[in-house]
């Protein structure tokens, strides 16, 4: 008989969804993962581009209501259909009023190093960009988060943080200052523990935030406070 999964905890404090891909989700009616978000205070849910073939779906998605906001971009993987025409499309709804930021964009070796080339393309841009963004998952080196915190980007940090073999992600929680720090699931990918096995969903991120608290020694409601303000300033300044 297995054991009993915890219950996903509710905070009283609302959470900001900053990474996830609404589109890829099989288990469940959208409108019931929506739902199941909201009943565990998650305020907005920012579902992501990663391909020509999905802008179009995260602009619709990011209608089907108030709270949820989309971004558009082309991920690394799919860097090969990259067109003048793809840019267009990105360009002329960048803006949008439901899309929050540029992204998923960047380097992604996956088994090669990409620290060193990340810098010197941030360097490039650092005195022309008007914000700073987010390093989405990150699981890179120090030299990286130090560069990347002294420049003023955010981490984002989700269910990897909460695996057994990820001490090297925590260490880089341990070293970013809080008020740098971004909650995310990358939903379906990387579900936390302990609900590792099933198809992730924005209403797993509390255990996100519990294990931030816990590997940064702060009170989680430090923690959710200070995420929240940290998400508001990237990706809603106006508000």
């Amino acid at each position: 008989m297995s054991k009993k999964r915890r219950e996903i905890p509710v905070f009283d404090q609302p959470i900001i969804e900053t990474h996830c891909h609404l589109d890829y989700l099989t288990d469940r009616p959208l409108e019931e993962t929506l739902e199941q978000a909201k009943g565990v205070n998650i305020e907005k849910v920012i579902t992501i581009a990663v391909s020509p073939d999905n802008l179009a779906r995260v602009r619709e998605l990011s209608q089907v209501a108030p709270w949820v906001y989309g971004t558009q971009g082309i991920h690394p993987h799919d860097a090969e259909s990259y067109s003048d025409d793809v840019e267009a499309e990105i360009r002329a709804h960048a803006r949008d009023e439901k899309i929050v930021a540029v992204g998923e964009i960047g380097l992604d070796y996956f088994y090669d190093n990409a620290d060193r080339d990340t810098i010197e393309i941030l360097g490039e841009f650092e005195t022309t960009l008007k914000r700073r963004g987010v390093i989405h998952s990150f699981t890179s080196g120090p030299g990286l988060a130090r560069y990347a915190l002294d420049q003023g980007w955010c981490l984002g940090f989700n269910g990897i943080t909460t695996f057994n073999k990820a001490e090297n992600v925590r260490d880089i929680v341990r070293m970013a200052p809080i008020e740098q720090i971004l909650l995310e699931t990358d939903s379906p990918f990387l579900t936390p523990v302990p609900y590792r096995g099933k198809e992730n969903a924005p209403f797993y991120l509390p255990f996100v935030a519990e294990k931030i608290a816990e590997v940064k020694e702060l009170p989680l409601d430090e923690v959710i406070g200070k995420t929240y303000a940290n998400s508001l300033r990237t990706f809603f300044p106006g508000e």
